[in-house]
């Protein structure tokens, strides 16, 4: 079994963090509020420092991840499931702030939470609408992975 890295921790703190705010309709408005929402699995384990760039970054930004999400998803983001959404602007901030981190890494990530967190299928849905921004916002490295893909 694979060792989890306190980078997944914080993003599955952040997707539990963001999730509570938004279905009780609460801001952040600081990494101590966001933290109340986070079970002991993760805090323990987590890289505490990134997981309030997660959080304050997803929060701050929150309009202009949704007006990038728009380009990818087929329907009102406020149709789509709280989880997913959460794991959607975590993932789409990361592409956009988090150059450092490849493409299929933030994919992969984000399909493992939705796969942990969210509905039956709300894996599949998150995986095809990365997928998309990979293409937008990644654009060179989405490039690169397809090409590998066909070549094996």
């Amino acid at each position: 079994m694979a060792k989890v890295l306190p980078r997944s921790h914080s993003r599955a703190a952040a997707v539990q963090a963001l999730y509570q705010a938004l279905v009780n309709g609460q801001e952040l408005a600081s990494d101590e509020d966001a933290l109340n929402f986070v079970t002991a699995e993760n805090s323990e384990k987590m890289d505490k420092k990134y997981f309030g760039i997660l959080v304050a970054g997803v929060s701050k930004e929150i309009e202009t991840l949704d007006l990038e999400l728009a380009f990818a998803v087929d329907r009102n983001l406020s149709d789509i499931d709280p989880v997913e959404r959460s794991v959607l602007r975590i993932a789409v901030y990361e592409f956009i702030h988090r150059p450092e981190i490849p493409y299929r890494v933030v994919l992969n990530e984000a399909v493992e939470l939705a796969k942990s967190f969210g509905g039956e299928k709300g894996h599949k849905y998150v995986n095809g609408v990365l997928d998309k921004m990979g293409s937008k916002l990644r654009t060179d490295e989405y490039k690169a992975a397809k090409e590998r893909r066909k070549k094996s």
